[in-house]
């Protein structure tokens, strides 16, 4: 099998490492922060010193950081994955970065030899424990063959999108999708709550037509119950949020309804939200409407 390395132990990468092991490949990983290294490690994971490290020890490199910068960092610098890969090794970054950025990586990955797929994914923590992360794979068509099993033992919808950089494309368009679905829940709640109707009623009442969604059934119960707890934090989906606007403004795009989540986000992160789950975008719109009448 092929030798796996991974990079970024996080919310989502480390149950992902969890479930490579599981499908029996040899893994070898890294994290910035070394203590997250140790339950995938007690599983049978091999602890690396560096990306450069990991890459020595790798056919394929998994990254699974948190922005653009991040991803170039453990990349491309002096003691990053390119300096370790052997010719024709492979770099799948699962980040959600920027289509640009991904682009431009791909290019110095090729002058080295080595190729890059970016395969972004959807699910959040729930799906990287189960095993059935939604995966857009942009880069070589043959590439993305070859490296199929991995994906699988990760997601459970794995789709090929285009060359590279359409990985990151359609990751962000899920964030559209996501972030706007999820403004049109939490008026959804707010509106069945001031009319005096049970919210978790209208939700069980509409769930299932033409209206549900995965934000309505599994966020607005959380809006109802006031549980922020985060699956994905309000920060992040504001960085993907900020490289789709990035995206159509290099596009000169409008996207209007996009542009309004990112600003009631925005409210929710001036008042210390930031690090709370997305549904807690409901309190924006609860400021806006100021306090019940008496």
């Amino acid at each position: 099998m092929q030798r796996i390395g991974f990079i970024g132990l996080g919310i989502m990468g480390r149950p992902m490492c969890l479930n490579l092991l599981k499908a029996g490949f040899p893994l070898t990983v890294f994290n910035r922060t070394a203590e997250r290294m140790a339950a995938v490690v007690a599983a049978g994971a091999h602890a690396a010193a560096s990306p450069r490290a990991v890459a020595e020890q790798s056919d394929v490199v998994i990254t699974m950081v948190t922005d653009s910068p991040d991803v170039e960092a453990v990349i491309l610098s002096e003691d990053g994955v390119i300096n370790g890969m052997s010719r024709d090794g492979i770099v799948i970054d699962m980040s959600t970065i920027s289509p640009l950025v991904t682009r431009r990586i791909a290019d110095r990955l090729t002058e080295k030899g080595v190729h890059l797929l970016d395969a972004p994914v959807s699910g959040g923590d729930a799906g990287a424990i189960a095993g059935t992360l939604a995966i857009m794979v942009g880069g070589d068509r043959e590439v993305f063959a070859t490296c199929l099993p991995i994906f699988q033992a990760m997601g459970k919808t794995i789709t090929y999108v285009g060359g590279s950089g359409m990985g990151q494309t359609v990751k962000l368009c899920n964030q559209i999708l996501v972030s706007v679905t999820n403004l049109a829940v939490c008026e959804a709640v707010a509106f069945a709550a001031g009319a005096g109707v049970d919210p978790l009623v209208m939700i069980e009442a509409t769930r299932n037509g033409a209206a549900g969604s995965w934000q309505l059934a599994n966020l607005g119960p959380k809006m109802v119950a006031r549980d922020y707890a985060p699956g994905f934090m309000i920060d992040l989906q504001q960085k993907d949020l900020r490289l789709a606007l990035e995206a159509a403004g290099e596009m000169r795009l409008p996207l209007p309804a996009l542009s309004l989540v990112h600003q009631l986000f925005l409210s929710c992160q001036r008042n210390s939200e930031g690090r709370e789950g997305t549904q807690a975008l409901i309190k924006s719109l609860q400021r806006l409407s100021g306090p019940s009448e008496s």
